[in-house]
């Protein structure tokens, strides 16, 4: 596609042949309009490079396949030239399954295009040994949003927090969750998949990584070319790193265990052998033993740690819980500020708690101990998406209908 098309009335483009020449961008189309970068159809026309006859027959087709609305608008009062149709996600399209599973339970939900969650069913409060039990229980949650909603189903998309190798979808590390090392994750939720009768393709990845997907996409990372994630949840610590709009997953899908950085030598011992890494020194129950709390098994840890800091900051030993977790966090990314200069850094779960008690002091451990970080600030953000792992986890999903929405959206 470039702006050499023919003029509109040269009398060689039909409609027809306008759709034809703009079913190859179709699927930049949807991805404009998915990440909210193309609200009209003018600018989607100057995004596409073609002429505007072409993307209005391309914003047609895709609201033929219910996947957006074309919502004609008039132009604001004082404006001159045709007004421009608004292009909109629809509200009423197809879905994506997504499911996230943590040390706590596992969260099932429908998502649209744009990020929006349109349902979700919470799951169990304990993760069974048995990773196949467990995904069963998962996708038979999402089977009953499905049946409830009516909605079309393009794919499933499962978060799990541990690193999963490429290409078998192992999981290498659950260590938060009692599931076997190397257990074939991947292949059992596609099987639970296929056995519910949902419809379109499965994947597995790890939920900061896909967090970080759906922060890039659709929350604080969007604009940032290289983005780091570090976040903590439920337990443990995990990072991501996206470059010019991809995961970098290393080799073999293992890169960033961000968890394992030492930050404290003398530290606590971590499950990988050393001591004082980031996963043991800055996660929720690390902060509610620096604050002198027992955690208790009402609530999650994470739910205990933020209650504490919005409601008890006055507390010496809260306070000073907080702050101890600040200073080892920003040593930790400042390592990696040193290392990767990222233009943006996202943090989730505790971390976002940890940023938004004392922002000035962390952005100061940062900078101070970080060469690009003394030279030019990193912009460190917190979080925007609710629930960000299961955005990413159908993110995975969509991406096929990303690639080519003719193929890969279900007929209604």
């Amino acid at each position: 596609m470039n702006r050499k098309a023919a003029p509109e009335g040269s009398g060689s483009m039909t409609t027809r042949s306008r759709l034809e020449r703009g079913r190859g961008a179709l699927g930049p189309a949807l991805e404009l309009v998915h990440t909210g970068r193309a609200p009209t159809r003018a600018v989607l026309t100057a995004e596409l490079g073609v002429t505007r006859a072409t993307a209005g027959a391309v914003a047609a087709e895709l609201a033929a396949l219910g996947l957006i609305r074309v919502d004609p608008r008039p132009a604001a009062e004082g404006s001159q030239g045709r007004p421009s149709h608004r292009l909109e996600i629809a509200e009423d399209g197809p879905v994506a399954f997504a499911a996230q599973v943590h040390a706590d339970g596992f969260r099932a939900a429908l998502v649209g295009l744009g990020g929006r969650i349109v349902a979700t069913a919470p799951g169990c409060e304990t993760v069974a040994e048995d990773p196949a039990s467990v995904l069963g229980s998962v996708v038979e949650a999402g089977r009953r949003l499905l049946l409830e909603t009516g909605r079309r189903c393009v794919g499933a998309g499962l978060a799990v927090p541990s690193a999963v190798a490429e290409p078998e979808g192992t999981v290498l590390n659950p260590l938060h969750v009692a599931w076997p090392v190397g257990a074939p994750v991947r292949a059992i939720f596609a099987r639970r998949v296929r056995e519910a009768g949902l419809t379109g393709p499965a994947f597995t990845a790890n939920d900061v990584n896909l967090a970080a997907l759906a922060e890039y996409r659709h929350g604080a990372g969007r604009g940032a070319r290289d983005l780091l994630c570090v976040a903590t949840g439920h337990r443990g610590v995990g990072g991501a790193l996206v470059l010019d709009g991809r995961l970098h997953s290393g080799s073999s899908g293992l890169a960033l265990e961000v968890g394992h950085l030492t930050v404290n030598p003398e530290g606590r011992p971590c499950h990988c052998g050393s001591r004082g890494c980031l996963d043991v020194e800055t996660d929720p129950l690390a902060f509610l033993t620096a604050a002198h709390r027992t955690p208790g098994p009402e609530v999650s840890l994470l739910e205990q740690s933020r209650a504490l800091i919005t409601g008890a900051y006055d507390d010496p030993r809260v306070r000073g819980a907080t702050e101890a977790l600040i200073d080892r966090l920003g040593l930790g990314l400042a390592g990696l500020v040193n290392i990767l200069n990222p233009d943006r850094i996202i943090l989730g779960g505790l971390h976002r708690d940890l940023l938004e008690a004392d922002p000035e002091r962390l952005r100061s451990v940062v900078a101070a101990r970080s060469l690009w970080g003394v030279s030019g600030s990193v912009p460190v953000l917190g979080s925007s998406l609710d629930h960000n792992s299961l955005v990413g986890a159908a993110e995975l999903a969509w991406q096929p209908v990303l690639d080519d929405p003719l193929s890969a959206v279900p007929t209604a």
